[in-house]
C-alpha cells in the first residue's frame, strides 16, 4: 500500500488522475491487522494527534502484529496499559532488535517503540504537569508521554496537593516564567487542586480526576465531581485517569498557541 507522499508525488508527475489519486488516498484511510483490528493511519496527520495501541484486554500475540503493523507504517508506535505478559512479548521482540528503540515508561505503563533513526518533531509548545499527590504520577506520567510524542517540551513537579498547600507555589511560579502555555494537573481524592490552581493562572488548566480515594466517592468519582463542580473559571476536565485524553488535548492548544 502505498503512503501518502507517493500519491502526490504520482499526481504531480501525472503518473495518475485526480480520481485514481483520491481512489488511493481514501484505500489508505484504514489499515486492516488480519481481521482483528482497523488502524486508523492518518489520525495524526488528519487531527494531529498520534495515535496510540490501547493494550488492555488484547491478547500478546495480537498486541504484537498490531504494533509490527504500525511500526511498518509509522516508524513508531506507543502502546498504552500493557500487562506484565504483553511487556515480556514485547520485549522478546523488540528489545535486542537493532533496527529499533524501546522506551517504556513503567509507572505509566507506557511505552514507545521506533525506528532508530526516527525523532519526534518539535512543534514549541510547552506544557506543565503536577500533581496532587504520589499516587496521581502514573496518569501524570501518561500524559507526559503523549505530550513529548505530539512535540512538546513538558515541565513535571509531582506531590503538591492541598494538603501542604504552600507547596504549590514556587513550582507554579517556575513553570510560568518558563513559558508554560497549558497545565494539567491529576488530583485523586476530593479533587480540589485543579480549581485551585485554575484560581491562581492565565492559563488553561486540564483536570484529571484520578481513581485513588475510598468510601462515598471512590475510585476516581469524587475527584471527578469536584472539579466539574469547580466555579473556578478556565478550568477543564476529562475523564478518570484520562491521562492520554489530557495530555493530547493540552498538546493541540500549546501547539497551536506556539505556531
Amino acid at each position: 500500500m502505498e503512503n501518502i507522499r507517493d500519491v502526490l508525488n504520482k499526481l504531480i508527475e501525472k503518473k495518475c488522475s485526480v480520481e485514481e489519486a483520491e481512489k488511493l488516498l481514501k484505500a489508505n484511510l484504514i489499515e486492516e491487522v488480519g481481521d482483528l483490528a482497523k488502524l486508523d493511519v492518518f489520525r495524526k496527520l488528519r487531527t494531529g494527534i498520534v495515535e496510540v495501541i490501547y493494550a488492555e484486554n488484547k491478547s500478546p500475540d495480537v498486541l504484537i502484529e498490531i504494533i509490527k503493523s504500525f511500526l511498518k507504517r509509522n516508524k513508531f508506535a506507543i502502546i498504552s496499559r500493557y500487562k506484565e505478559d504483553q511487556l515480556q512479548l514485547i520485549e522478546k521482540t523488540y528489545l535486542n532488535n537493532q533496527q529499533y528503540e524501546m522506551d517504556i515508561n513503567d509507572q505509566a505503563k507506557t511505552m514507545i517503540i521506533k525506528s532508530d533513526k526516527f525523532q519526534f518533531q518539535k512543534k514549541g509548545g510547552i506544557i506543565g504537569i503536577i500533581t496532587a499527590g504520589s499516587s496521581d504520577i502514573h496518569v501524570a506520567e501518561e500524559a507526559k508521554v503523549i505530550a513529548q510524542a505530539m512535540g512538546c517540551q513538558v515541565l513535571t513537579s509531582y506531590d503538591l496537593g492541598i494538603a501542604g498547600v504552600h507547596r504549590i507555589f514556587q513550582p507554579l511560579s517556575d513553570m510560568i516564567k518558563k513559558g508554560v502555555q497549558v497545565l494539567i494537573v491529576c488530583a485523586g481524592m476530593e479533587g480540589t487542586l485543579p480549581g485551585v490552581v485554575a484560581a491562581l493562572i492565565d492559563i488553561p488548566v486540564i483536570g484529571v480526576p484520578v481513581s485513588s480515594g475510598y468510601g462515598l466517592g471512590e475510585k476516581g468519582i469524587g475527584a471527578l465531581t469536584t472539579m466539574l463542580q469547580s466555579c473556578s473559571p478556565g478550568l477543564l476536565v476529562v475523564n478518570i485517569d484520562n491521562g492520554f485524553g489530557a495530555g493530547a488535548s493540552a498538546a493541540l492548544i500549546a501547539n497551536k498557541i506556539a505556531k
